[in-house]
Formats: C-alpha cells, sequence, structure tokens
C-alpha cells in the first residue's frame, strides 16, 4: 500500500550568501525536505542540510538568464508538493524582500496546500553590516529605504526620487543597470557629496567592495570592475564603514578561512 502523500511548502530564507547565516530554523526545514527549489542567489553548500535522497531543483534567474518563469517555478512547486511531500522553496535573503514569496504562497494556497514561511536574513542588512555599515545611527540616520533598483517593468522604481529628498540611508537593490540614473537623481537633489558603497557578492569569499561619493561612485564601479550581484548603499553612515574597511576584511577573510568562531 503507498504511503499517503502529505503536501506542505515551506518557503525558507536563504540569507544574503555566507551559508552561516541560514537561520536554525532554515536548516531544520531543510531536513525535512523531499524536494528542494533553489535560487541563483541561494549558496548552493546550504543544500547539504538537506537529506541525500531530496530532489534537488535549480530553478535560478539572472539578468537575461532564466532557469524557468515565475509560472513555471509556481506550477513546479506545487507538482511536487502534489507528488513527493514536502516541498522546500530556498530563497536567497529573505523570501518577502522583492522575492516574489507572496506570489508563490498564494498559488500555492488556491491548490489548499497548506505553505509555512521561514524568514531569512536579508542582504539589505547582512551585506552593510559585513562592511561594518550601520544603517540607522543616533545623529546621523533615522530610518533607512529599501529599494528595488529595476521594477517589474524594467524601470528604476520612482521611489528613489523620494528617497533622494530624505536624510535616509538609501539600500537599492538590483540597481547596478541603473547605476547612472540614480546617480542623477541624487546629483539633482545637491547629494553629489554624499557617501556610497557598492557592495558585490556580499558576506560571500567573492565579495568586492568600491567606496567613494555620489559624484565619483561611477568611476569606482569601473576602477574595481564591480557589476551584479551587488547592493548600493548611499547616506552619510557609509563613511563609517569606510574608516572601519580593513578591520572588516580581515575580519571577513578568516571568517571564510574558517579561523574564527571555533571552526579551526
Amino acid at each position: 500500500m503507498k504511503n499517503k502523500i502529505n503536501p506542505l511548502v515551506t518557503l525558507v530564507g536563504a540569507g544574503p550568501g555566507d551559508p552561516d547565516l541560514l537561520t536554525i530554523k532554515g536548516a531544520k526545514a531543510l531536513a525535512e525536505a523531499n524536494v528542494v527549489l533553489y535560487d541563483a542567489l541561494a549558496n548552493e553548500e546550504i543544500l547539504a542540510y538537506a537529506p541525500k535522497k531530496a530532489i534537488k531543483i535549480f530553478v535560478g534567474k539572472r539578468k537575461g538568464n532564466h532557469a524557468y518563469s515565475q509560472d513555471q517555478i509556481n506550477q513546479l512547486i506545487v507538482d511536487n508538493a502534489l507528488t513527493y511531500g514536502h516541498v522546500v522553496r530556498l530563497k536567497g535573503g529573505d523570501p518577502f524582500i522583492f522575492g516574489r514569496g507572496s506570489e508563490e504562497i498564494e498559488y500555492v494556497e488556491s491548490f489548499g496546500i497548506p505553505t509555512f514561511v521561514v524568514p531569512g536574513i536579508s542582504s539589505s542588512i547582512a551585506v552593510p553590516a559585513y562592511q561594518g555599515i550601520s544603517l540607522t545611527k543616533r545623529g546621523v540616520s533615522e530610518s533607512f529605504w529599501v529599494i528595488t533598483g529595476t521594477t517589474s517593468a524594467r524601470k528604476l522604481s520612482a521611489d528613489v526620487a523620494l528617497a533622494a529628498q530624505s536624510s535616509a540611508t538609501v539600500v537599492v537593490l538590483m540597481g547596478m543597470s541603473k547605476l547612472d540614473q540614480i546617480v542623477s537623481i541624487f546629483q539633482k537633489e545637491s547629494k553629489g557629496e554624499t557617501p556610497v558603497a557598492i557592495i558585490q557578492n556580499g558576506t560571500t569569499p567573492e565579495e568586492k567592495v568600491g567606496f567613494g561619493t555620489v559624484n565619483n561612485i561611477q568611476k569606482v564601479v569601473l576602477e574595481n570592475n564591480l557589476s551584479s550581484p551587488a547592493i548600493i548603499v548611499i547616506g552619510e553612515v557609509v563613511g563609517d564603514g569606510k574608516k572601519r574597511e580593513g578591520f572588516y576584511k580581515e575580519l571577513i577573510s578568516n571568517h571564510n578561512k574558517g579561523l574564527i568562531y571555533g571552526k579551526e
């Protein structure tokens, strides 16, 4: 007699890149997975938490190169849940921060399949933190914006112009292709000397960083050969990160080599 299939879908935030930043709850969900569908921004080392017999399917999307369309991913989640049981949808960062997690949940639930969400550490917060950049700081920045650089219409979000008028720290995700526009907007608000950091492949051994100002950040990008995936951080708090740059580079290097946190 066949075992009854009990379909379940768990959205798990994989964190910003460093596999050690996966949550304990996320690791527990993976350990109980029959199928894992994972993104391009989810570190593949995290798949080791899933059973060896679990089916692993790459459904990553990069600019201009999609393994599956979003509609296909939605259907894969449902089909695998109905066929095998527990599907873990592993998404980079946090599933609900520009991750289309809510769309996937709504689609799955329309089939009567129960869902659960395990939040992840968002790159919008963790990647600056790894560079010593505190998005808020007493007397300097009372708030921060997290904005998508590229909307579903492939345009720069109109919220960037609103954010540029404030004194808040501004974090732009998926914005490298729109950097020229972002610079122009901040210059129009007389923010040309505002510090900027661009961090590529944050929290990973491949991390690259460029520090500058709104006025010269395009030159910094060219000199450092920076590209996607990267986040853009604009605000006075970036100056503090620049001061600590050497210390954090050494700390992260030692972490990646397993020389801290009892890994040696």
